[in-house]
């Protein structure tokens, strides 16, 4: 906590401190004094004369009692009052005073000046506070007061991005495109001097997880120029125009730090089609002027001024046209997911700051995890230097990242859960046949390692296959070899048990449904259909609609034909799947006797038990087409 908080707390408290003593010295105040009786009982003292001396007062008597010389008592205990009664006359307690001995005299009740000042001044001293820190608490950035206020945080040119393009792998391209705004910044009279502009906005599309807000913040880097960086959420609240506000803040502090780079993460936020939402009856007044304040301060300024403005989204496709248009954010660079090199450039770059072991092989960990991107090997390395640190070790070894991989790949083991006897032995029947049927066709993806250990996300046990090469297109001998391996599970207990069996395959079959409709549907791998797609989503019509619903642009007769053909695809190569597990039945039943024995099988061990077996001649051919 800072010098200014602790201030502000101590003011705070001493205030506090001070109005809770005031409040106690008033209460002491007030409970000290005349003994207080009642009526009567004054009027039987006075009978008694027992009071040397009585003030009538505008509301209360006050009766002086005599001295006892024998008997002395405390001065507060010498005195009693009663209250006045309203509206009656005391002729008779004046008699009273006569007949007996007693000095009685008024007095007009004026009060102490310092009580009074006090009434009002305490109340006024309690307001006054509650107030002061209000007005601090505002002053924080959290109130009313600063609603319109930019939210950006900044990064001047005296505390600029360490982030530079060395930083940055595996999206080669994409900084190729970004050289040139680098190169503006640093020298924008080389092109003003042939009248050239620079793209006024830059927009960053990709999956989540590839880099794009890094690589913002290595071009702000390399160009040592300052760095605004804002969430498009952030731009939005509860009150209509306070987002246009704040877009209005933005862009006045960006021009006076110019040259600098405007970065807005998350555009969609505040840049969604503004027809999407009225066309089911409803809109967000404040995304639209958000929005369209965003648009008129694009086109305020001139890219010469030095202000760039870069931006990022995963969803491109439900940006508002107008921001797309030439003059706004007229360039889209793609910062897609990488490939084997340069997966193997990420974990170079992330595995820097770590020690690494001479064993350690990040081409191998780059070849297991396709189709992750920078944040999923980012995390790998991490994991795996976590994993070192647990079991004690120096340096992060190849063990490690491979443990790493298979948490983040399938989460964590569950050695805890136990599975009775006959449960154990379904499950590495089930992946027995997947690992059979994977080492029989002849384009599933190699098989890397087989084990029956639960893991968190669900599965009981798993078969993992790396592939080889990056692969951009499959054909269809390929899909139905993947959706073999899939059949494999299920099919291996059908023939162990008899024909019986469990609810452990709903994923495979899920997955295999799925491919199945596509080449049926998406993909034309069907003779009876033709080459035609069949239905199409709601939301290539209106972007984004939220009823994730798909348009049947075909008869119901052709649902039929669609079922029809995806069933008889299925029965084909589950009967082909059946045909190798039953030639190779010996083989499957060793994997599965040794998956209960060791748990984990990798390939180097299933080539063994597989040493000793006759060749076999399978049928990995494609399916003929009816």
């Amino acid at each position: 906590m800072d010098r200014t908080k602790w201030h502000r707390w101590i003011f705070t408290g001493l205030n506090l401190l001070a109005f809770v003593a005031i409040l106690y010295v008033t209460s002491r105040l007030a409970n000290t004094g005349p003994k207080k009786v009642s009526y009567s009982e004054f009027l039987t003292e006075i009978r008694a004369d027992h009071l040397a001396d009585v003030q009538i007062t505008e509301r209360e008597l006050i009766g002086v009692l005599k001295g006892d010389s024998s008997h002395p008592r405390p001065a507060q205990e010498l005195t009693i009052k009663t209250t006045r009664l309203p509206g009656v006359d005391e002729t008779l307690l004046l008699k009273e005073l006569d007949a007996h001995p007693v000095k009685f005299s008024g007095q007009i009740e004026q009060g102490s000046w310092i009580w009074n000042v006090l009434g009002w001044l305490l109340p006024l001293l309690f307001i006054v506070l509650i107030y002061s820190v209000g007005m601090r608490r505002l002053a924080q950035g959290s109130g009313a007061l600063t609603f319109g206020k930019n939210r950006a945080k900044i990064h001047d040119e005296s505390s600029r991005m360490q982030v530079t393009f060395e930083d940055v792998a595996g999206v080669d391209e994409a900084k190729l495109e970004l050289e040139e705004v680098v190169d503006f910044l640093r020298q924008p009279a080389k092109y003003q001097k042939l009248g050239g502009r620079i793209p006024k906005g830059v927009l960053l599309v990709g999956p989540p997880g590839t880099g794009k807000t890094l690589l913002a913040k290595a071009v702000a880097g390399e160009a040592r120029v300052s760095f605004f960086s804002i969430s498009g959420s952030e731009f939005v609240e509860m009150f209509v125009g306070v987002g246009a506000a704040r877009v209005r803040d933005l862009f006045e502090q960006a021009k006076q730090k110019a040259p600098c780079i405007v970065f807005i993460d998350e555009l969609d936020a505040i840049g969604k089609a503004r027809s999407s939402g009225r066309a089911i009856g409803f809109s967000n007044d404040e995304r639209e002027q958000t929005l369209n304040q965003l648009l008129a301060e694009i086109d305020g300024f001139e890219s010469s001024e030095g202000v760039i403005i870069m931006a990022a989204t995963n969803t491109p496709e439900v940006l508002d046209p107008a921001l797309l248009r030439a003059g706004r954010f007229d360039r889209q660079v793609l910062v897609d997911r990488p490939d084997l090199k340069d997966r193997v450039a990420i974990l170079k770059v992330h595995a820097r700051k770590i020690l690494m072991a001479d064993d350690v092989a990040l081409e191998t960990v780059a070849g297991r995890t396709p189709g992750m991107v920078g944040a999923d090997l980012a995390n790998i390395v991490n994991e795996s230097a976590l994993l070192a640190v647990r079991r004690g070790g120096e340096r992060v070894e190849m063990r490690d990242l491979e443990e790493a991989a298979d948490r983040v790949m399938l989460g964590l083991e569950k050695k805890s859960r136990v599975m009775s006897p006959e449960e154990k032995e379904r499950v590495a029947v089930h992946e027995a046949g997947h690992a059979l049927v994977a080492l029989s066709v002849k384009h599933a993806d190699p098989l890397h390692r087989v084990s029956i250990i639960p893991r968190s996300i669900g599965a009981l046990g798993y078969t993992l296959q790396l592939p080889t090469q990056e692969r951009y297109l499959m054909t269809q001998p390929e899909l139905e070899d993947q959706i073999a391996v899939l059949l494999g599970g299920r099919t291996a207990e059908e023939i162990h048990y008899g024909g019986v069996v469990s609810t452990g395959a709903a994923d495979d079959l899920e997955r295999a449904s799925a491919l199945v409709r596509q080449m049926v549907t998406r993909f034309g791998m069907s003779d009876q259909l033709g080459p035609l797609t069949y239905g199409r989503p709601m939301a290539a019509q209106f972007l984004k609609s939220p009823f994730d619903m798909e348009e049947r642009n075909y008869s119901e007769r052709t649902a039929e034909r669609i079922d029809d053909e995806s069933r008889r695809i299925v029965d084909e190569i589950r009967k082909r799947v059946t045909e190798i597990l039953s030639k190779r039945r010996e083989p499957m039943e060793r994997i599965s006797r040794e998956l209960i024995r060791k748990e984990t099988l990798e390939r180097a061990e299933l080539d063994r038990l597989l040493a000793a077996e006759e060749p076999v001649k399978l049928a990995a051919a494609p399916l003929e087409v009816a």
